[in-house]
């Protein structure tokens, strides 16, 4: 009789986390159905350590997305509905002088959090929006003059509306480059929304039960550093941003930064997809979310914004005609 090979101890970690990983998508897909690419992605971006930006018109489930992946892997939220008159300090805090002690207290802000549900990002001035910078590069803050780590896992789900909306401050370029991943929702399938008219639910958010503690999803985070990405597919991976820097597309190419988050994003689609070993599709299925957000249309009428759909058909073209390692 033939007997199965034990399993390693890095086989039975990688069992063990696809397995952790099925039951976080399938708590998420309670407040979101139909919808399992846009879940795989955000899945995707935390696993990695990322910031999520979500991108589309109002009502069709970026608040709710948000949520439930907060809630699916036990950190704390807090939210902050991001306005115009919205100052730094109401997100990092503030030292307030205590006349009892003769001394400043530091205040904390809702930056002290898991998961930051950043509502209509774009809605605040350049200058709020540049607050949340130190806090996602570095993962820590510094109130007058003080430097504080922030606890893991920290992570921004940040929700914009296009930028033609009335009352938006376009996102600059260093804080884009921030934001590992940009997806779009886009409206539910029609039988999905069918069902949806037909319970009259207002919050599915709250049949999403909590998978994992925050304790253990830092675990899981720390798996995708031991997916392996052999030296053709980090070569294609560089000819990529290569070809963004050469483009006649394009007026500015990806950085560094962003070849970076694109190996991170596809060491945990496998990781995701249950395999030790990244493939070609796991970087060409994911340059155009890590990507699109991150460069620069060439346009030659003055003032004109390229439209996402530009943007991304750009990089589409890019990676079509970058050759795929076999």
């Amino acid at each position: 009789m033939l007997l199965s090979p034990p399993m390693t101890p890095s086989d039975s970690r990688l069992t063990n986390a696809a397995d952790t990983i099925a039951e976080l998508r399938a708590a998420v897909e309670k407040a979101l159905e139909g919808k399992p690419e846009v879940i795989d992605l955000a899945l995707t971006a935390l696993l990695a350590d990322g910031h999520v930006l979500i991108e589309d018109v109002p009502g069709v489930g970026k608040t709710t997305l948000a949520r439930a992946l907060a809630r699916a892997v036990g950190g704390q939220l807090h939210r902050v509905q991001f306005t115009s008159d919205l100052l730094p300090s109401d997100v990092l805090g503030v030292s307030v002088f205590d006349q009892r002690t003769g001394d400043f207290t530091l205040r904390r802000g809702p930056i002290f959090t898991n998961v930051l549900l950043a509502d209509e990002i774009n809605r605040a001035s350049p200058r709020t929006q540049s607050a949340l910078l130190e806090a996602m590069s570095e993962r820590q803050v510094t109130i007058d003059g003080q430097t504080i780590q922030l606890e893991p896992p920290f992570f921004v789900l940040a929700t914009q509306n296009p930028h033609d909306y009335a009352g938006t401050f376009p996102l600059p370029e260093s804080q884009l480059d921030r934001f590992m991943l940009r997806i779009r929702i886009g409206y539910p399938p029609a039988h999905t929304e069918t069902q949806l008219f037909l319970n009259g639910e207002t919050d599915r958010v709250q049949h999403v039960n909590t998978v994992v503690d925050h304790t253990h999803f830092t675990q899981l985070q720390s798996e995708v550093q031991h997916i392996k990405v052999d030296e053709s597919l980090a070569n294609y991976l560089q000819s990529l941003l290569s070809a963004t820097r050469s483009s006649p597309l394009l007026a500015l190419g990806a950085s560094t930064r962003a070849g970076m988050h694109l190996a991170r994003t596809a060491r945990a689609r496998a990781l995701l997809r249950g395999r030790s070993y990244c493939i070609a599709d796991d970087i060409h299925d994911l340059a155009i979310p890590v990507l699109a957000h991150r460069v620069r249309l060439a346009s030659h009428v003055e003032g004109y914004v390229p439209t996402r759909e530009e943007t991304e058909a750009a990089i589409r073209d890019i990676t079509d005609r970058v050759p795929i390692p076999l």
